[in-house]
This record gives C-alpha cells, sequence and structure tokens, in this order.
C-alpha cells in the first residue's frame, strides 16, 4: 500500500511577506501590486485577506475595494524561490521521492520510510516542525494511499494542518466530504451537478461511469466516477520525472482574462528558469498543459533550434504556445509550464547568425541569479511582473 504526502505552503508568498516584515503578522496581506497599478492581479492573499473576500487570479483594483485596509505589495519572486529551495530540500531529507508541482506544492512517496521515520502521521510532524524551525513558516500536510485524497486532505484545515487518511478508508473519506470540497470541480462544475440532481459526493458514487460520461461528458464523467473513489489512477507530476523541469498551478477561479493569463505563464516561467539555474542545465523543448474547467486537459509543446536563453524568451514562447491551443473563452483551471529534454549546460549549442540580444540578457539574468543566490534580501524582478 502506497504513503503519499501532499504538502501545501501555506498562503505561501504573502506568509514570506509577513515573516520578513513581522509588523504585518496578523494583519491582510495581499501580493501581487500596489493600489493604483494598472491591470494587476492578485498573486497571493494571507487568510486575514481571505476573510474579506481576496483571492488569487482577482483584479487588483477589485482587492482594493474589498479590503482596502489591505497591505498590498509587489511579490518578490527570487526571496520566495529561495525559502522554497530550503523547504524543498528539508522533504528531500525524509523521502527520495519528491515531486514538486509549483513553487509551494510538493508530493512525497513515503512508502516504506515506517523504519526511519515511524508512523506517517509521526513523519508529517517531523516535517512541520523542521519547517518551521528552518524557515518560521508553517506547512499544511494531507496523508493518503492515494495522491487525490491527500492532495485534499492538505487543504481541510489550513493554515498549519495535518490531516490523515488511514489505508482502506479513502471511498468513506470522500463519501464524507462536501461536494464543494471534491477537488478539480470547479464552480461551474458544481453547478451543472447540482442542476443534475447530484448535491453530495454519494449521489455522485451512487451513478454509474456510464451515465456520469452521459450527463458530463467522457472526461468530466470518468474524473466524476473516480474521484469520489479516491483517484487511485491520477499521479501527479509524471511531466517532472521524465528528464524535465516543470512547474504547474491549480487556480481556485477559473481564469478568462488575458492579463491574469500572462501573469501566471510569467511566474511559472520563472519559477522553471530558475529552477533550470540552479540544476545547471537548460533546453530547446517547451512544453505547455492547460486544463479547462470541464476537466479536459490540452498540451502543446515545440522545439526550437537554440536553447531557451532568458526569461523573455521563455515567456514568449509560452505565449505562442498558448495562443496555438488556448481555446478562446474557455475558462482555465490549471496551467503548467515545463522544459523537456533538459541538458547539461556546459555542452555548446548552435548559435543563431540573429541573436536579437538574448546572449545579453541571458547573461545579465545569471549574474542576478548568482547575486540573489549569495544576498536573498536583493529585490529584482521582471517588470512584466509588476503588473504596471
Amino acid at each position: 500500500m502506497k504513503t503519499y504526502f501532499h504538502i501545501d505552503l501555506d498562503a505561501f508568498f504573502a506568509s514570506v511577506e509577513q515573516l520578513d516584515n513581522p509588523g504585518w503578522k496578523g494583519k491582510p496581506v495581499i501580493v501581487g501590486g500596489l493600489p493604483g497599478d494598472r491591470r494587476s492581479v492578485v498573486s497571493t492573499a494571507s487568510y486575514e485577506a481571505r476573510k474579506y473576500g481576496v483571492h488569487s487570479a482577482m483584479p487588483l483594483s477589485r482587492a482594493v475595494q474589498l479590503c482596502p485596509e489591505g497591505i498590498f505589495v509587489r511579490g518578490r519572486y527570487r526571496r520566495y524561490q529561495e525559502l522554497s529551495s530550503q523547504i524543498m530540500a528539508i522533504f528531500g531529507n525524509y523521502s527520495p521521492d519528491v515531486t514538486q508541482m509549483s513553487i509551494d506544492e510538493a508530493f512525497l512517496d513515503m512508502t516504506g520510510t515506517e523504519r526511519l521515520f515511524g508512523k506517517a502521521e509521526d513523519a508529517a510532524r517531523r516535517i512541520k516542525a523542521e519547517v518551521k524551525k528552518q524557515t518560521g513558516l508553517s506547512v499544511s500536510i494531507g496523508v493518503a494511499g492515494t495522491m487525490y485524497v491527500a492532495k485534499i486532505a492538505s487543504g481541510l484545515n489550513k493554515p498549519d494542518g495535518l490531516t490523515v487518511v488511514n489505508a482502506g478508508d479513502e471511498t468513506a473519506f470522500m463519501l464524507a466530504l462536501p461536494l464543494d470540497k471534491l477537488w478539480g470541480a470547479g464552480g461551474k462544475t458544481q453547478k451543472r451537478l447540482r442542476d443534475s440532481g447530484l448535491f453530495t459526493t454519494a449521489d455522485i458514487y451512487a451513478k454509474s461511469e456510464p451515465l456520469l460520461k452521459t450527463m458530463f461528458g467522457d472526461s468530466a464523467g470518468s474524473f466524476l466516477y473516480q474521484a469520489v473513489r479516491g483517484n487511485p489512477g491520477m499521479i501527479f507530476g509524471e511531466e517532472a520525472k521524465n528528464h524535465s523541469i516543470s512547474s504547474e498551478c491549480t487556480y481556485d477561479f477559473d481564469l478568462t482574462d488575458r492579463y491574469a493569463i500572462d501573469t501566471a505563464l510569467m511566474e511559472l516561467s520563472m519559477n522553471v528558469l530558475y529552477r533550470m539555474h540552479k540544476e545547471q542545465v537548460k533546453s530547446r523543448t517547451l512544453a505547455l498543459k492547460i486544463r479547462y474547467e470541464d476537466f479536459t486537459t490540452v498540451s502543446v509543446q515545440e522545439t526550437g533550434d537554440f536553447s531557451i536563453s532568458n526569461a523573455d524568451d521563455m515567456f514568449e514562447r509560452c505565449r505562442r504556445l498558448f495562443d496555438k491551443k488556448y481555446e478562446q473563452g474557455r475558462g482555465i483551471r490549471l496551467l503548467g509550464v515545463a522544459c523537456e529534454k533538459v541538458y547539461d549546460r556546459d555542452i555548446p549549442d548552435q548559435k543563431s547568425l540573429f541573436d536579437f540580444g538574448n546572449e545579453k540578457k541571458a547573461k545579465i539574468e545569471e549574474a542576478i541569479y548568482k547575486m540573489q543566490d549569495k544576498h536573498p534580501e536583493i529585490k529584482i524582478r521582471k517588470a512584466r511582473m509588476l503588473g504596471n
């Protein structure tokens, strides 16, 4: 029987800001931009800000209306990445199989580690305590025999939560959940379920898979049938293990605004690019994954003649792939960016006859990365990330 931990870094960006600014503890902190920044969107809201209805991907102007007393800040991505890397290293001390899903989320396969760390609950408490001691931040952990159930469990008692679903109890756990806790079923799907007379997870469980496919389509119907049974076949992050470096994020609310989508793509690109810097690798192949509100997932990839050289280069390739694959007007639940077939950066590449300043940009960014590795307090960010 497998044992998985799903670990969330609680309200990560906002929590880092509160950590670095002790006077902000207990106050509503909203990361994404300053009041007056044109077309900015909320990246992360502290739990205090969420009580006002502020959430990620919300236009910043709306957040200002809902929480005028909030502390609004532009994000410091390098600082977040520094702490994320430190926390992921802690996870690596407990499991040889860590799948980092994004800057603030990871799965640990803890199967067979009982002799080293004791029962799963004890190991989870050790991880939480070590993260708190070394970084001052809290994490929430879900423990279960399937990745899907572990992911849901980690979100039930935030912040600083721990929820354990014992082996064999996955289906019972799912059937006891309120319908709005069914991960992956967004607002539109919730409405469709209610309109179809399905008000509980038990109502879904009682339907056959063919009937659910007839009611909701093949993708959504199959997902719902498996989800209420604990989704034992769902494996997260397989792309990240296939000689690639990836980052993905599931959004609490469907993304439809193009500025919010571009901001999300830039954040994912910056995450991947920094991890490539840390691992001293490069790639010519970029992949993009889009999951819509009805669970339909599409992906596209492109291999260029030259390796990805800098943040602007990666972002523009992401936008090009997005424009090629996106179905206009559909709400997006998840975005993922991956550099496939990574290879050692010391391997020489064919040089382009027309550089357009990319090599210079790459050298500048590399110098910034090295500077920030040594001095995390330095605050240098891509202008596109500021929301101006």
